[in-house]
């Protein structure tokens, strides 16, 4: 990696942990064109870790919907400012900030997509309002996340994302109780790797 990128990076990141990133502004610009038309979202994945305490850098923007709710966005919305990531997906992009938008769809299951206890949930129903955005729950992201990583193992980033949350945002053992079975024991789990100190900072 040369200098320039090295450089590069290190703007963008300014500018993200600033909020001014194009990330922050494609994100935005969605929950304005979302709420406009009515359509119930939750802001998920990377983001959504911000918001609750885990700040790292991301490039896109994650959002559930419902189908019909994605569908009603598309039927407005593509060709003034969004297409398609490729013909028929549920992604998009921002032509405008050249953001990519992921999807994720109630009913639909996270990580291998094959059925499981924990499936992604009707918006409406669980997002909760905060700094004028629709979120999901803190333990739904979690169980979302380790449903993800429990069940393929291209999503163990969701997993260490679990973890880094557990150790930033300080979350208790407590939280456990919350989630579904299915993920609980690695919730455990890796609260109790957090509690132990890192030999490389002390």
């Amino acid at each position: 990696m040369g200098a320039a990128a090295v450089w590069a990076g290190a703007e963008n990141a300014e500018k993200f942990f600033k909020g001014t990133a194009a990330v922050h502004q494609a994100m935005h610009k969605l929950v304005i064109a979302l709420e406009e038309l009515g359509i119930s979202y939750a802001i998920v994945g990377g983001m959504a870790l911000n918001e609750y305490g885990y700040q790292r850098v991301t490039v896109d923007v994650d959002v559930l919907l419902t189908r019909e709710g994605l569908q009603r966005f598309k039927d407005h919305w593509l060709g003034r400012g969004y297409v398609e990531k490729f013909p028929g997906s549920r992604g998009m992009r921002d032509t405008e900030l050249n953001v990519t938008i992921d999807v994720l769809v109630t009913g639909d299951y996270p990580g291998d997509g094959q059925p499981k206890p924990v499936q992604f949930p009707d918006p409406e129903k669980v997002a909760i309002r905060g700094r004028g955005l629709a979120l999901i729950p803190l333990a739904t992201l979690i169980e979302l996340k380790l449903a993800s990583g429990i069940s393929s193992p291209q999503r163990m980033k969701d997993l260490t994302d679990v973890f880094e949350l557990i150790k930033h945002a300080k979350l208790g053992h407590e939280l456990a109780e919350a989630l579904d079975p299915y993920v609980r024991a690695k919730y455990l789990e890796l609260w109790s790797i957090a509690q132990v100190p890192d030999p490389m900072l002390e």
